[in-house]
Parts: C-alpha cells; structure tokens; sequence
C-alpha cells in the first residue's frame, strides 16, 4: 500500500490509493512530500539514540514545517498521541506494547462472548436486539472477508419490517449490554460508508478491523458507547498501522483528547464548548463578522459542528487530513501528556522517570495553552475541554478567508452554508495552520489589551 522512499514534490495522497471508478469524486491534495521539510524515514530513525529515546524536539520542528512521510508516519503518531514516552528505550517500548496488545485481546474476547460476530470477520448492519432484550432472528452481516467484493454495496441499510424476534433465545436484561448490542449495526452501518473510495477498504478484513476496533471501544468507554463520527477518526488508525491493537491503542488516546466532543445531551452538543470558544474569538477578532453571523441566525456556530467533530476530515482529502492532524498535534505537543503513558507502563518506568521531571521538560509545541487558559473567557482550567484547541482557530480562520463573500453575498443560514460547503475538498491544510497561528497571537493580544 506504501511506496518507499522521499520524493520532493510528491502529492501525500498518492500513498493512499483511491479506487479507479472514484477519482473525480474525491479531493485533491495540495501538500506535498518535499525533501528538507517534511519528516522523512532517515530523519525520523536518526532521531532516537542507540538505547531507543527519541529527540521529540527535533522531530517536532520538522512536522510543524512539513509534516510526516507516509512510510513511518503510524510510529510516529504513536508518539504524537502520547502512546509512548519519548524518553523510553526500545525494549521499554515493546513491553509496553505487548501489555497494551494483551489488554486489547482481552477486551474483544470479552465483547466476543457477548456477541460472536466481533472477531469473526462480519460485520453487523442491522439490528441484532431489540430495545427490551430479545435476540432478532438471522440479522442481516456482511460477509466474511472472503467473500464477493461488492456484497457491501448492495447492502440494505434495514430490514425493520422483516424483524422476527427469537423467543427460543434466553432475553438479556443487562442494561448495558443491551445498550452496547443495540450500537453494533450503527457501527456496521458507518464503516460500510468510510471512506469507501479507498482501495485499501476494498480488502474486508480491513473493514472487520475497523468494526472491531470501534465495536470494542464502545463496550469499555460506557459514558460515550459509540457515535457517528468516530469511524472516520478511527480509519486513519488501521489504515497506518498493520496490527489492529496498536491501532487501537492510537484510536484511544485519540479519543482521551476528542471524547468530549461525543457526549450530548438534550440541552447541549457536546461540540459546545468549542463552538462556544469560536463565538468568543471572532466577536474579538471581527465584531463586524460576528453581528452579521448573529443576523443571519447562525450566532451559535453550528455551522461548524461537523469541523470539530471529525477535525476536517470532510473538507481535505484524506491524506491531507492526515498531515493536518499531525501539524496541530506537534502544534499542541505538551510533555505532561507523556506522564500518564509513563504511569500506565507501571513498573517499566518505576523509579526512572518521575512526575516533576517530566513537567520539567519545556513546552516544544507553538500552541501557548497557558496562556488560553487565562485568557479565554469561556476557557476551562482543567476537566476534558481543557485550553482552547488549535482546530478552534483554524475554524476561525476558514471565516476569515470567506469572511468577504460571507459579508456580501450571505442573506441568510442557507447562503451562510453554502458559502462554507465550497471549503469542502479545496481547504489548503498548511495555509490553514498558518492562519490560525496568526489568529492565536492576535486574539491573545486584544484579549490583553482589554484587561485592566
């Protein structure tokens, strides 16, 4: 799937193939794979000593300028989401590792005997339970991994009107199994619909992969369970890494960061905050631009629910998306994140590397969290939202650069949409990093000259 080597110039998304019969339908990438920025594979290994720990310091610079080569960039994530401590060695490394994979295993062999299409190579697109606890005879499954290629695409999404309860079948009365089991066919539903222009899912052991992944996750997060949405954040993981444990393990500490973001209720969304914080920031940025939002009753922002909720992965294409994350991640890089690596290995890093030590470490990140946490009105010093997120002002800066057309030719929520759905497969990843750095400096500079 990957092609070795560093061309200078090379489009990202030629590493990720996309099937023949959808190429026009797809976005362009616009960033490119160039020698002397982006993060190649001889840079990255020249990065870690001869015991195995990483100078984070320099491989961060090298992302922030260009990104990470496709060929290493699954290793290099596992240390961009804090999955690994720079500071361990390599043999630290794989126990980890091998602790983290047992976990895993254990974890689907539990979800597995509740239900036995996890790890069986199915995937659930169709109701297997009813809401009271009575098993649904013959539910409809994709086939094994094995079978027809196209057996996905005609798929039915339902067979509501064909659902025949099992009496024979013992009714579970477990709430939170029954909740769990009753997420499986949205889950199967999702997956059959990400990123299906990819060849790399026309292999179904790889769409079984993300089923189980997801399938897994929902059963251990019981606050969250399992959302739309979460299948695009979770693809990149197995697309990038062949062993599905670590991709899980990068899912999950993708989800530490994002989970929030999936908890809603009947009064807020769990973007809230965020849209919230993007509210804040262009009423100081652009007073002008957020009466006429206000006007056009889209005060609230939740025009941009779908940016926060699966970080632009519908705006660029995908291996955009990819260079996109790993930019703001090496963005926001904070060394404080790594102690809760450090405790999960438990006696791997007993005695080595302590608390103080680590939050010693200075900041390499650009992102400056301290200072959005005492500035940002609506910002929060600590729980899950924590300090504003990079990706609220990239948010900003997409209305900055639409901010003319938004002003003259918007009269309504309709016009507001529109002019934000042309952002769509045309977004420049770099330019919109670059733009919400400049917007971060400025708001926290107005926000300062106000104060007393």
């Amino acid at each position: 799937m990957l092609k070795w080597g560093l061309s200078s110039g090379t489009p990202a998304d030629s590493y990720y193939e996309v099937r023949s019969d959808c190429t026009d339908d797809v976005p362009k990438s616009k960033f490119k794979i160039k020698a002397g920025k982006t993060l190649s594979a001889r840079k990255w290994q020249a990065a870690f000593s001869a015991d195995g720990c990483l100078d984070i310091a320099s491989v961060l610079r090298r992302i922030q300028t260009g990104g990470v080569h496709p060929t290493v960039r699954g290793e290099v994530w596992e240390f961009l989401l804090g999955c690994f401590d720079p500071r361990s060695t390599f043999d630290e490394r794989e126990e980890i590792r091998q602790i983290r994979r047992l976990q895993y295993a254990r974890w689907k062999e539990d979800c597995r005997e509740m239900d036995s299409h996890v790890g069986s190579g199915k995937i659930i697109t169709a109701p297997l339970i009813t809401e009271d606890g009575r098993a649904i005879k013959d539910p409809l499954v994709l086939l094994e991994a094995t079978s027809d290629k196209n057996t996905s695409e005609g798929t039915p999404a339902t067979r509501r009107n064909e659902i025949e309860v099992d009496e024979s079948a013992e009714r579970i009365t477990d709430k939170q199994i029954i909740e769990w089991k009753l997420t499986l066919h949205q889950i199967g539903l999702d997956v059959l619909r990400t990123d299906r222009t990819m060849v790399f899912y026309e292999n179904k052991e790889n769409l079984s992969k993300l089923w189980d992944i997801l399938a897994v996750y929902a059963w251990i997060d019981k606050d969250v369970g399992y959302c739309q949405g979460m299948s695009d954040l979770c693809s990149p993981m197995i697309v990038l890494l062949k062993d599905e444990a670590d991709a899980f393990w990068c899912f999950e500490k993708l989800m530490r960061r994002l989970r929030g973001n999936f908890k809603c209720t009947d009064q807020s969304v769990g973007v809230a905050n965020q849209l919230q914080h993007l509210a804040s920031i262009i009423q100081v940025l652009d007073p002008k631009l957020h009466d006429h939002l206000e006007t056009l009753g889209g005060g609230d922002y939740l025009f941009a629910f779908r940016m926060f909720m699966v970080l632009f992965r519908r705006e660029v294409s995908f291996g955009d998306s990819l260079y996109l994350w790993e930019m703001m991640w090496a963005l926001e890089y904070d060394p404080d994140i790594f102690f809760a690596a450090c405790e999960e290995a438990g006696a791997v890093h007993k005695n080595k590397v302590s608390k103080s030590k680590l939050r010693g470490l200075r900041h390499f990140g650009k992102w400056d969290k301290d200072k959005d946490k005492e500035n940002t009105k609506n910002g929060s010093d600590d729980g899950e939202d924590g300090p504003v997120p990079i990706s609220v002002f990239m948010v900003a800066s997409v209305l900055k650069e639409k901010r003319e057309k938004l002003l003259q030719e918007a009269r309504g929520l309709d016009d507001l949409i529109r002019i934000l759905n042309d952002v769509n497969g045309n977004l420049d990843a770099k330019k919109a990093c670059a733009g919400a750095l400049t917007l971060h400096k400025k708001y926290l500079k107005k926000v300062q000259a106000k104060k007393p």
